[in-house]
Order: C-alpha cells, then sequence, then structure tokens
C-alpha cells in the first residue's frame, strides 16, 4: 500500500468523523495525570479515576473489547475499552468506532486505573476522545539518515533515543549553567548580528539589516563582546548561545551550533585550566553519571588529574618540527606523507595546525596543550617566561580539542599589531583570518583587568555521546528539496 493510498484512507476517515460532528482538531485536553504517574506509582493510583493524553501506537480490536495503547512524554500505558449499552456520548468513539482510528492520532481517555487479567496496568475507560486526526502513518522503521534528518519529528517517534539524547543535551547545558552560577558568573546575552566579527579562525555567514541598510555578519565567536563585558567593570561572564561558521559539515562540524565562552578578571591560564577541568568533570558526572567514556576506540578516564604537555615539545616529539622556526617544505612533506589534502598555498601557521591535527587525531588524553606559538594564538597574552609563546591551554580528549582558553591580551599596542597581521593576511585572501577591530583596541585602550577566558561547543557533547554532529541535534541543517 502506498503513502498516498494510507493517506486517502485517512482523509475519507476524517471526512466521517466531521460529518458526526466531531472535532477532529479540539483546542484542549482535559489531562490531569501523566502516564509515567500511573504506571511508577500503581498502588497509589489503583482504583482512582485519572485522565490521561497521548498518541496512539497499537490498537487491537476483539468484538466487544479493545485495547488501545497510548504513550505521552513519560511512558506508555494500555486503555481497555469495553462495549457498553448506554450510547456513546457526544464527541468520544467506543469499541465500535474504533475503526475510525488510527495508529498516530492523539486521544484522551477517562478511566480508572487498574490491572487486566494478565497483569497489564491499564485505565479503564469504554470512551476516548480524539485530540488530533492524523493523516500520515508513522513508519515502522526508519533508519535513513538523509530521511531521518529532513524528518526529525518522525525519527524522534520511531527511535525514542534520539529524543533521550537531546534530553540529555539540556541537561549538559543545564549542567554548565549551574556550575558557572554556582561559581559567581553571570550570564549575559550578546549579540549575534556584527559589524566586525572575530575571537576565531573562521569564515563568516554576510546578512543585510534592512532598517540600517548595513550588512551585517553572524558571530563566530563571543569572545570580544564578553570581553567588553569586562572593560565595562562586570569580572565574571558568560554566555551560551548559536555561532555560525561558514565551513563544511562533517562529524566535527556544523556551520551552526551551540557554544559556550566565560571571561574571569584577575585570573590567568593556569587557574583556568584547573578551574575548567573541575567543570568538565562536574558536567560529565550530571550528564551522563560518569567519568570513563568509551569514544572512537579510545578509553576515556577523566577521573584524575590531567596532565600538562607543551605544543612545542610534542610537535618536536612526534615529527621534528621546530614550531619557532618551521620548514615550510618540511611541514607540507610531513602532511602528504600523512594522506592530508589540503590546499598548501596556506599560510604557515596553518600548515604547523594541520600537523598538529596528525597528533591529535591520535591523542587518547585527557591532557592539556599549553603554551601555543604567538603566530596561532593572535588574542592571547604572550608568556612571561617566552615571549614566542602564549598562555594558551586546549583540552584534548579522544582525538579532538575539547575547548580553548589563555589569559587574555590586554595590551591595545600588542592586540593592534596582532589585528594589523590578521587583517593582513585577510586581505592577502585568508578568509579565516581575523579582521581588525578598531572598536575592541579603544576598548582596550581604556582598560581591561588581567582575565582568563575560555570556550567550548557542544562538539564536547556529540564526543561523549558518541556520535556526530547531526546526531545530537534536533533539526540539522540539509540542503532544501522540493516538494
Amino acid at each position: 500500500m502506498l503513502l498516498e493510498d494510507y493517506r486517502n484512507e485517512r482523509l475519507r476517515k476524517l471526512s466521517e468523523i466531521r460529518e458526526r460532528g466531531i472535532d477532529p482538531y479540539p483546542s484542549k485536553s482535559e489531562r490531569n495525570t501523566k502516564i509515567a504517574d500511573i504506571v511508577s506509582h500503581f498502588d497509589e493510583k489503583k482504583s482512582q479515576e485519572v485522565c490521561i493524553a497521548g498518541r496512539i501506537i497499537a490498537i487491537r480490536s476483539f468484538g466487544k473489547l479493545a485495547f488501545v495503547k497510548v504513550r505521552d512524554y513519560t511512558g506508555e500505558v494500555q486503555i481497555f475499552m469495553r462495549t457498553v449499552p448506554e450510547e456513546t456520548p457526544e464527541s468520544m468513539f467506543g469499541v465500535k468506532d474504533i475503526k475510525l482510528l488510527d495508529i498516530g492520532d492523539f486521544i484522551e481517555a477517562t478511566g480508572t486505573v487498574d490491572k487486566t487479567q494478565t497483569g497489564e496496568i491499564s485505565v479503564f475507560s469504554n470512551f476516548v476522545k480524539l485530540l488530533t486526526k492524523t493523516l500520515r502513518p508513522l513508519p515502522e522503521k526508519f533508519t535513513n539518515k538523509e530521511e531521518r534528518y529532513r524528518r526529525r519529528y518522525v525519527d524522534m517517534n520511531v527511535n525514542p533515543e534520539v529524543r533521550e539524547r537531546l534530553v540529555r543535551r539540556s541537561k549538559f547545558w543545564q549542567a554548565t549553567r549551574d556550575f558557572m552560577n554556582k561559581h559567581g558568573y553571570i550570564e549575559i546575552n550578546i549579540p549575534v548580528l556584527e559589524h566586525t566579527t572575530g575571537g576565531a579562525d573562521a569564515e563568516p555567514f554576510v546578512t543585510h539589516m534592512n532598517a540600517l541598510d548595513e550588512d551585517f555578519y553572524l558571530r563566530i565567536s563571543h569572545e570580544l563582546p564578553l570581553k567588553r563585558l569586562l572593560g565595562g567593570g562586570f569580572e565574571k561572564v558568560y554566555d551560551i548561545g548559536p555561532r555560525f561558521r561558514n565551513e563544511g559539515v562533517d562529524d566535527e562540524h556544523l556551520p551552526e551550533h551551540i557554544a559556550f565562552e566565560a571571561y574571569a578578571a584577575y585570573e590567568n591560564y593556569e587557574d583556568g585550566m584547573k578551574f575548567y577541568e573541575e567543570m568538565m568533570k562536574y558536567v560529565c558526572r550530571e550528564t551522563w553519571g560518569t567519568l570513563q567514556f568509551n569514544v572512537g576506540g579510545f578509553e576515556i578516564d577523566l577521573d584524575c588529574e590531567w596532565p600538562r604537555i607543551k605544543y612545542a615539545d610534542l610537535l618536536k616529539e612526534k615529527f621534528d618540527v621546530d614550531v619557532f622556526n618551521p620548514d615550510r617544505e618540511q611541514l607540507i612533506k610531513i602532511l602528504k606523507e600523512n594522506g592530508v589534502e589540503a590546499d598548501f598555498d596556506m599560510t604557515t601557521p596553518h600548515l604547523i595546525d594541520h600537523v598538529w591535527k596528525l597528533i591529535r587525531k591520535t591523542s587518547a588524553g585527557p591532557y592539556w596543550l599549553i603554551e601555543e606559538p604567538l603566530s596561532l594564538s593572535p588574542l592571547a597574552k604572550k608568556s612571561s617566561d617566552n615571549p614566542l609563546v602564549t598562555e594558551r591551554f586546549h583540552p584534548v580528549i579522544a582525538g579532538t580539542e575539547m575547548g580553548n582558553g589563555f589569559s587574555e591580551l590586554n595590551d591595545p599596542i600588542d592586540q593592534l599589531e596582532r589585528f594589523e597581521e590578521q587583517q593582513a593576511a585577510r586581505d592577502a585572501g585568508d578568509a579565516e583570518a581575523q579582521m581588525l577591530d578598531m572598536d575592541f583596541v579603544e576598548m582596550l585602550e581604556y582598560g581591561m583587568p588581567p582575565a582568563c577566558g575560555w570556550g567550548n561547543s557542544e562538539r564536547n557533547f556529540w564526543l561523549f555521546e558518541g556520535v556526530p554532529g547531526r546526531e545530537a541535534v534536533p533539526f540539522p541543517t540539509m540542503r532544501s528539496l522540493d516538494k
């Protein structure tokens, strides 16, 4: 039977229901009990009258008896129906009308809680009310990724683990908020639309505001506005919200995703590593109830003090690369020998970053990667011990960088020089280089206290869930289709 045939049959039923004077889409339900309350507290609910509502997931009819299983957000329960001599109440459906209902319809039932002779917890109700008549049947299986991502509302019904994952995603961010709030941070939502975007090496999306007749960028980072708040007198601030990077889609990257950034005045990267190691452990316990994970073949145990490894030492040890005096030909050779396909006309710092990623993808962790070279960190403060490196830190876990933090640069002259270097690279064709933001430099000239900044995206959630990004968001962006 084709989908069109199923739909036509349901349209016929819809027409008959309307001919009976029944509204198939009423605006209100009288539900007063969630299904989980009945199942979990049966002894308390037994013999009580309840009103439940949910989606039909199974219908069985045997002459004068009918068994209708319904599901709400909290669970499933059976409605036990009998044919009775009294007339069916207006706008209700009895056993003889059950043929007008289909799997997928939403119904409401008022009845008594008890068990059937076979011991199944049920709501004994001889009549049900239709809340929503569905025109398309839910499939029994839904496994094609393309279809699942396009019709996520179907996916969540057929594959409830998708919905459960989104619940954990909510817990992940709530745990992050709880931890930050407990430690005196204030959440402040900052703009998504920016005249000048920065804070990361990424190509931005561009949009146009009609009211001002000007183009704006969708933010690629929360960084610069949050640091302006430090300049404005705040000491501990953070924001959780969407950011947009006009890049490819793969298991670790989505152009639109949720990210978190935080800034604390009078702290440095040493303070940050201690704090965010504690935060990540707290979030994992609250979300998954464990600190032990198997991710991509890596056995990960977060329940330890994470070691600290210097960026330059690691590249020297693994590939004999001197990051302070790099040899472009050596870097290109390493990348080609390791099967990296890239535009090898990229800047030398980008070549170094690609070599680092070869090391990263084989790293189980957890460990902190520290002291990234100055050329790769235009917003981080120079180390007082070695001016060629910055006070920057990344947690590396299961082959990926799980965050990014550093002692913030607050020298306006130094910042301007680095912005000018980035802008020159941008003008030379590097679309991911950062823009010269003179307003931010001006803020620094008014003064920003020493601070530690940190950011991580929901990639952390994807990684610990063990799924690619599109599996872990409610509605992944897809190429449009004509219907």
